[in-house]
């Protein structure tokens, strides 16, 4: 078995991007939404079981995702990574009610973030945390961790109780991402309440497929809506293989033009590009819990060279036998160094 080692002796740096930490403070206020009914199904389905079960899945989680400090270095010291682009765990505050504790738990946590990529800047980069709730707030926060706390990016965790990002509302948000010049990366959450029964009942909603049809959906929502007509400049991230949409690309462009001819639906109006030449130049796919290499051809394939990026999904999925099938990939060497290094540098800007 090959020991797996950081520094790029096989060529390349890894660059995991899209790796997970948490504060002890909203873990605390998830417990307790749970406990006073104020949670919705989806995070007493998965935060019920993470932050509570003896499992030995669930503690091991637990205790990674609190640690910014010598246990993850050392994890990812034995795993080969050579740097972790680090955001608050799913779904950040976004479910939280009280729209003033959601703002100092997520100001709290960029500057947590901040001070452990300032400790060991060879190793961690972060991505900031909003509180869409309040999307004047978040621009600004956007702007702070882009101006004083050396983020390279922000990270939502999909939908904010129940309402997606292309409500008008939230335009202060994407503003600021390309006043900045900096990538959204929409991160899954639990679906809300009013899509999960059907998932939940059949122990299907979160990582193993409910995550993925609602982050999805919701990039979809945002392409369909034209937020890139928009915005040309702007960048969003997706994991998990782009949330299944690049195989669907072909469908998803003929419903999509058929839609629009028949004008069937008032929101769906005629746009500059196709959805598959949205994904050819605004949408970045990262492998998150994925490592597979079929899937990571065709996705190279379909969006471009230049648009899939490693990443581990740590700790939700820490395998070292992962990180050997990449490195194993059967993939010219110059590839192989876009997906595990200069594509993340190029489109983190680092």
């Amino acid at each position: 078995m090959t020991e797996l080692k950081t520094s790029g002796a096989q060529g390349y740096l890894r660059i995991a991007t899209e790796e997970a930490f948490a504060t002890r403070e909203q873990i605390d206020v998830f417990l307790r939404m749970i406990r006073d009914g104020t949670a919705d199904k989806g995070m007493v389905s998965l935060w019920g079981f993470y932050a509570t079960s003896p499992s030995e899945r669930a503690t091991q989680i637990m205790d990674r995702l609190l640690d910014l400090g010598e246990q993850r270095i050392a994890d990812m010291d034995a795993t080969g990574i050579d740097k972790a682009i680090l955001a608050l765990t799913s779904p950040g505050v976004q479910p939280m009610l009280d729209m003033d504790e959601a703002k100092g738990i997520a100001s709290r946590a960029n500057d947590t973030l901040a001070a452990a990529c300032e400790k060991y800047p060879d190793r961690f980069i972060g991505l900031g945390t909003v509180a869409p709730q309040d999307p004047e707030w978040s621009a600004a926060e956007i702007r702070r961790g882009a101006s004083e706390l050396g983020f390279k990016g922000i990270q939502i965790n999909s939908h904010t109780q129940g309402e997606y990002l292309d409500d008008p509302k939230f335009d202060p948000i994407f503003r600021a991402l390309v006043d900045v010049g900096q990538p959204l990366y929409i991160h899954p959450a639990t679906s809300p309440d009013s899509m999960i029964g059907p998932m939940l009942e059949a122990g299907l909603d979160g990582a193993i497929f409910g995550f993925g049809v609602e982050t999805g959906m919701h990039l979809l929502r945002l392409i369909t809506i034209g937020i890139f007509d928009k915005y040309p400049d702007l960048q969003i991230m997706v994991g998990h293989m782009g949330e299944a949409l690049p195989y669907w690309l072909y469908r998803l462009d003929y419903m999509h033009q058929a839609g629009v001819r028949s004008q069937r639906y008032e929101r769906m109006k005629p746009l500059k590009k196709t959805i598959a030449e949205y994904m050819r130049s605004n949408v970045l796919i990262t492998n998150s819990g994925v490592a597979w290499e079929p899937a990571i051809k065709f996705c190279q394939q379909v969006v471009g060279e230049d648009r899939v990026m490693y990443a581990m999904d740590y700790p939700y999925q820490y395998v070292a036998d992962e990180v050997r099938a990449m490195d194993g990939m059967d993939m010219a060497p110059e590839l192989k160094k876009k997906f595990f290094q200069t594509n993340a540098e190029r489109w983190f800007k680092l």
